[in-house]
């Protein structure tokens, strides 16, 4: 067996929990390998760090990374394994890229005639569907299929759709078995007692992510380097205001954008959950940024998946009027997203 998993891969019991790799070696499965993905097995490294395989120190068992020199298996990696267990958890967001990673394992594994089994969790983002759509001409790792930036489907959920759309090169189909989660519904409220990756430490940075994942592409700086990522935004370059905070180096975030310097913005810590992205956020700030011309870095297309959004923030258009523009994709999502539904 292989396991594709982090530090979310876990056995929760009422006296703590277990991680996946240690219950099933305690059963006596021969685990030959562990994949892991971006920010690595222990869910250590920084937001699009280079990870290197290596040895898990507990366990000895060899660790392939997949966000390093490779972002999907090669044969060789699958060489010997019978099945493997995919259980990671994701937040629903399309730049996420664990469902990246999820695409190149069950194609990788597809092609090598290896069953994958998905074993599903809650999404804590799956109480809405919102955002832009991405374009496939923008396909990227940061977002690879073509669909609205929060999709509103559980992981196991989001495979069943890889398969069923077709999305895996030239069309293959992965042997897949999803685990399904038992009491739970898409408006079902889930706290997750582990952080997913280092920047989102808190059930409000996943609510806010992803409204706030759009400044990924900006020089606007979205709290990391601080204990609230995701939960303010600020420059120095904006107009000087009460509230400040100086980005300094810290889990997950070793070089920050404007490391030790004060920047000056907005608090959202206390904000409500949110049932929508709000573009509002990103709207203040390319106003209060003195540079519009500099404001749009090279992966904002990427992030928010096509050109659409960038003009029509250029084009002076309201919140409103941005939000609004992506209901017809939204709702054409939706009729693909009904067919692989596993709760309501």
């Amino acid at each position: 067996m292989g396991v594709v998993a982090n530090q979310t891969s876990v056995i929760f019991k009422r006296l703590g929990y277990k991680h996946l790799v240690d219950s099933l070696l305690t059963l006596k499965i021969d685990i030959q390998k562990v994949f892991s993905p971006e920010h690595g097995f222990r869910g250590k490294a920084d937001a699009a760090e280079y990870v290197l395989n290596g040895v898990d120190k507990k366990t000895q068992l060899p660790i392939i990374s997949l966000h390093g020199k490779l972002k999907k298996p090669s044969s060789q990696n699958l060489k010997g394994l019978d099945i493997v267990i995919f259980d990671i958890q994701d937040v629903g967001v399309r730049f996420y890229t664990y469902i990246s990673t999820l695409h190149y394992v069950m194609e990788a594994c597809a092609e090598n005639n290896i069953p994958v089994i998905v074993l599903d969790r809650p999404n804590p983002n799956g109480h809405y569907i919102d955002g832009p759509m991405l374009k496939p001409t923008y396909s990227s790792f940061v977002g690879k299929h073509p669909v609205p930036l929060v999709y509103g489907m559980t992981i196991g959920e989001y495979a069943k759709m890889i398969n069923g759309e077709n999305w895996l090169k030239n069309k293959i189909q992965c042997d897949l078995t999803v685990i399904p989660l038992q009491n739970y519904t898409h408006q079902s409220s889930y706290h997750l007692p582990i952080r997913p990756s280092p920047n989102l430490p808190n059930d409000v940075s996943i609510n806010n992510y992803p409204s706030l994942g759009f400044f990924e592409g900006t020089p606007i700086n979205a709290g990391r380097g601080t204990e609230s990522q995701f939960q303010r935004y600020g420059s120095p370059l904006f107009p000087k205001t009460k509230f400040k905070y100086i980005p300094k180096p810290n889990f997950g975030s070793k070089h920050p954008k404007y490391k030790y310097k004060t920047c000056y913005g907005v608090n959202i810590k206390n904000s409500k959950r949110l049932n929508k992205v709000s573009i509002s956020w990103l709207w203040d700030a390319f106003h209060k940024f003195p540079h519009p011309k500099k404001f749009f870095g090279n992966s904002f297309t990427i992030h928010a998946g096509d050109t659409i959004l960038e003009h029509q923030l250029k084009k002076g258009l309201s919140p409103e009027e941005i939000e609004n523009s992506w209901k017809p994709t939204i709702e054409t999502f939706k009729l693909t997203r009904n067919k692989y539904l596993l709760y309501n």
